[in-house]
């Protein structure tokens, strides 16, 4: 660790103290995120590869899938790999660039989330409220379009926000109470005057979740307009069944991510942030391929015939190496 003449850390190495000191509660905690990564990792790529590999999921609302899923899978993927060597090997110790590369890659990743469940909403509303015009409306340009800006505001804002913490000073040792690099416990633990760091880090959050959950809001309120007009109480349930596994994921994600971050310093920074955190950075990205694969039943037939498909082309392949053996 080097200081400057002012006992400043210019090149800090940090201490995450992760979730607990007990040793065998951090072996089954081990076990437990290892293997939710794994259904992170395997739900998250089963959606991209279905989107790519079936012709009736090339449609915007698989599109727009597949994006929150690769979402999901970078965002747990920056966070989990660190904590699962944490709770295995005890290795706490985070450099200041790997640090910086943490929180730049999260605050990417978690932006993009959030922006991409605005647009899921839209593309939603639209597929309720004109279902004879709505490949006319959403084609392929625009949803390339659409997803290009949400990547774009997303980097955007993950830059506003890291260009801020890249001039936090540190004195001394710093110990982040957290088992990732995030903004909030750095803030708290820095020298240095963080009011204009606080007012970015506001702004951000509150401009791109502000946007998201304006969007959402807007957009639901369109489609239960619409639903309470419709006559049929099969029509009124097929229109919220349609919106079931986006509201579910909507609800989840919104619900951690204001409590974290849409409050006054001073409340940072608790042991309840951290089962919070644990909750949108890890069990969040392996609930949602998991409500949208049990709440759609394209989803449940592509993966029935692309697995049909495989077995078929198998056999085929077992019964021609038969006859060459033959």
């Amino acid at each position: 660790m080097t200081y400057n003449e002012n006992n400043q850390t210019t090149t800090p190495r940090f201490v995450l103290l992760g979730l607990t000191d007990n040793n065998n509660l951090r072996c089954f905690l081990f076990i437990l995120f290892f293997l939710v990564y794994i259904i992170v990792i395997v739900g998250n790529s089963n959606i991209i590869l279905l989107f790519q590999l079936s012709p009736s999921l090339q449609t915007p609302m698989y599109f727009f899938l597949s994006h929150l899923a690769f979402s999901d899978l970078c965002y747990s993927s920056v966070i989990t790999p660190k904590l699962l060597d944490i709770l295995l090997a005890g290795d706490t110790s985070l450099s200041y660039g790997a640090c910086m590369c943490q929180l730049i890659f999260f605050s990417v990743f978690g932006s993009l989330e959030s922006l991409i469940l605005a647009l899921m909403s839209c593309d939603r509303c639209v597929a309720v409220s004109r279902p004879l015009l709505y490949y006319s409306i959403m084609t392929t340009s625009v949803c390339r379009r659409l997803i290009a800006s949400c990547y774009t505001v997303a980097i955007l804002t993950s830059i506003l926000n890291t260009s801020y913490a890249l001039q936090l000073s540190f004195c001394g040792p710093v110990n982040i109470p957290h088992f990732y690099c995030d903004y909030p416990p750095l803030l708290k633990l820095s020298c240095s005057d963080t009011y204009v760091n606080e007012l970015v880090l506001l702004f951000s959050v509150a401009m791109v979740s502000g946007i998201s959950v304006v969007t959402i809001m807007t957009s639901y309120g369109y489609i239960i307009h619409i639903a309470v007009g419709i006559r049929s109480t099969e029509g009124r349930c097929k229109v919220f069944y349609t919106c079931s596994s986006h509201l579910t994921v909507v609800f989840m994600f919104y619900g951690t991510i204001l409590f974290m971050y849409l409050r006054p310093s001073a409340q940072y920074f608790s042991e309840q942030d951290k089962v919070v955190a644990i909750f949108y950075t890890v069990v969040i990205p392996a609930l949602n391929p998991i409500i949208y694969s049990l709440r759609n039943k394209e989803l449940q037939t592509a993966v029935t015939m692309i697995i049909g498909r495989k077995c078929m082309n198998l056999y085929i392949y077992l019964l021609i190496l038969a006859k060459i053996l033959d």
